[in-house]
């Protein structure tokens, strides 16, 4: 085989391969865009002033808003992100740096754990503490919700870091420093990215959850005056207006899911933006 006829059957197979991803990634959009068709034309009638000035009312009455459920599910996952994220990276530093047997169990049970269903997370929660305190609040929908994200930061974490090249590691111990600072300030800061990339994944799956919720904090038509209060969230809210018989209330929740999509696309916009300014200035 000549080097020209070489050449273009590599050009060909290259062309072939791009024309293929690219319809795969255009298929793999059509979903995504009926999803966010469907749910801005269903919630156009719900979107108003009131609805993000206003608290939940009654299933079936007029009026009202969302902003106890917003400020519910804003508090619950910023308190599943002080437990998970913490958590979730030293955890997965830990498996990345210092492997082994106990390791090899730890990364086991943190793939295990990614499986196990939210309903039972949940379960588990009011059990230890809800049932303990005798009172379903906002702290408990968090700790539910934090449970979550550990095993996905963790392994996205560990990850991140097998990535990261050996010499880099070698050149920081070969230094002086110490294989915790090593790991803290050199291997993390250099795996930013992919650190930051499935934080973000797991705050987008807790704050799209539901079933535990129903266990741990259960719901409230009115704003939290404490963390020990029942609490409202998106995911409730859409799920007991959406389950309601009255059309005004599919409407509503319709709205509530539209402004649940436009805070998760925002989070991850913010947070991938931020990762690669700070990125760009450390270059």
């Amino acid at each position: 085989m000549s080097l020209l006829s070489l050449r273009i059957r590599k050009r060909v197979t290259n062309s072939l391969f791009i024309g293929l991803a690219t319809f795969c990634f255009l298929l793999a959009l059509v979903p995504l865009a009926a999803i966010l068709y469907q749910t801005m034309i269903s919630a156009y009638g719900a979107l108003s002033l009131d609805f993000f000035t206003q608290v939940t009312p009654p299933i079936g009455g007029a009026g009202g808003g969302i902003l106890n459920a917003i400020e519910g599910s804003l508090v619950m996952v910023a308190i599943a992100s002080l437990l998970g994220i913490p958590f979730g990276v030293f955890t997965g530093a830990y498996l990345a740096e210092y492997p082994g047997r106990f390791a090899y169990q730890v990364r086991l049970l943190a793939e295990v754990l990614t499986g196990v269903p939210s309903i039972v997370t949940g379960i588990v929660v009011y059990v230890l503490i809800v049932s303990t305190q005798h009172r379903f609040s906002a702290l408990s929908g968090g700790i539910a919700l934090g449970f979550m994200m550990i095993p996905i930061v963790t392994i996205s974490t560990h990850e991140s870091l097998k990535l990261v090249s050996s010499s880099i590691r070698e050149g920081a111990l070969a230094l002086g420093i110490s294989r915790a600072k090593t790991t803290v300030y050199v291997l993390l800061s250099t795996a930013r990215s992919g650190v930051i990339t499935g934080i973000a994944l797991a705050v987008a799956r807790v704050m799209g959850e539901t079933a535990p919720l129903l266990f741990t904090a259960l719901g409230s038509q009115f704003l939290m005056t404490s963390l020990n209060d029942p609490a409202a969230s998106m995911t409730l809210l859409i799920f007991d207006f959406g389950t309601s018989p009255y059309e005004n209330s599919h409407v509503f929740a319709w709205g509530a899911a539209l402004i649940l999509l436009v805070i998760v696309l925002g989070l991850n916009i913010v947070v991938r933006t931020a990762s690669r300014l700070k990125f760009a200035a450390t270059e």
